[in-house]
C-alpha cells in the first residue's frame, strides 16, 4: 500500500515540479528562475545548519541530565529530510523544506511520530517517556561490572 503512494510519489512530483518551473520561467524568466532556486537552495541550508545544531544542543543537554532526547532524534530526521527537499531543485520541495524548518510544524511532526514509536527491550517503554534505570530488570542490572583499570608502563613500549 506504501509503496503505491511512493510510486505515485515518484511520478507526480517531478511533473509538478517541471510544470511550476516552466511557468515561472514564462513569467519571470530563465535565469532568474535558476537564481531563485539557487537561493532558496542556500537560505534553506543556512537555516537548516543553524536549526541542527540547535536540535544537537538540545539533545545533548538532555542526555546529560539522563533523558532520552526522543524529540530531539525526531527533530534530526525531520531537518534531514527538509534539507534533502531544500537541495532538491524545485518550488513545491523548498515549499516543503521550509515548512519542516518552522519550529511549530516541526514539533508537531516529530510529536505525532514519536507518539508511535516503542523501545524494544526487557520492558517496553514509550520514546517519549523519561528513561529510568528502575524499569531495568534486576536480572539486567546484576551484570553490572564496576573495577579501575591502570595501564602497565611497560607493555607500552
Amino acid at each position: 500500500m506504501a509503496l503505491k503512494y511512493l510510486l505515485l510519489l515518484f511520478i507526480v512530483m517531478p511533473v509538478v515540479e517541471m510544470w511550476l518551473l516552466i511557468t515561472v520561467g514564462q513569467q519571470i524568466g530563465a535565469l532568474p528562475t535558476i537564481g531563485l532556486v539557487l537561493l532558496t537552495a542556500v537560505v534553506g541550508i543556512s537555516l537548516l545548519r543553524k536549526q541542527g545544531f540547535a536540535t544537537l544542543f538540545r539533545a545533548r543537554q538532555k542526555m546529560d541530565i539522563g533523558e532520552l532526547p526522543a524529540m530531539e532524534m525526531g527533530e534530526t530526521i525531520v531537518l534531514a529530510i527538509c534539507g534533502a527537499l531544500l537541495l532538491t531543485p524545485g518550488f513545491v520541495t523548498d515549499v516543503l523544506g521550509f515548512a519542516g524548518l518552522i519550529p511549530p510544524v516541526r514539533l508537531w511532526l516529530v510529536s505525532r511520530l514519536v507518539a508511535k514509536v516503542v523501545i524494544a527491550g526487557h520492558q517496553e517503554q514509550r520514546f517519549n517517556e523519561p528513561f529510568s534505570p528502575d524499569k531495568v530488570s534486576e536480572n539486567r542490572r546484576g551484570k553490572t561490572l564496576e573495577g579501575e583499570f591502570w595501564r602497565n608502563q611497560d607493555s607500552e613500549k
